[in-house]
């Protein structure tokens, strides 16, 4: 089975019950064509680089597959016509990352951070 990371942007108006029914329906579609969803992960609301559609900001949420590459590409068909995505990626990898992502991960250290500022305050 082929491994891929399957990364969407959802639009910033959307609530986080709503994002996490988006990341549900994709899992849904990749077990209904023989795949296995291994880790999802939301990122949270986040600054975008620039302006898509006139959003600013985007729920991050990734998606770890183990599947056919069929999976894929019916996966893909299916969030180029959901109107509350507005960008998606999809990689191959040779392994998943174990435990958290680097995003996971960055958020924990930016957290740190933080809070050691306000202690040092």
């Amino acid at each position: 089975m082929a491994l891929y990371e399957h990364v969407f942007l959802a639009r910033q108006d959307l609530s986080q019950a709503q994002v996490d029914q988006l990341a549900a329906t994709a899992t849904e579609i990749v077990e209904k064509n023989d795949g296995k969803v291994t880790k999802t992960e939301t990122w949270g609301l986040k600054n975008l680089a620039y302006k898509i559609d006139r959003n600013r900001k985007a729920h991050f949420v990734m998606l770890n597959i183990e599947g056919p590459g069929s999976v894929v590409s019916e996966l893909e068909r299916q969030t180029r016509i959901n109107e509350d995505v507005i960008r998606y990626m999809t990689i191959k990898v040779e392994e998943h990352e174990e435990g958290p992502s680097v995003m996971m991960r960055k958020n924990e250290r930016d957290s740190k951070k933080r809070k050691d500022r306000e202690e040092r305050n």
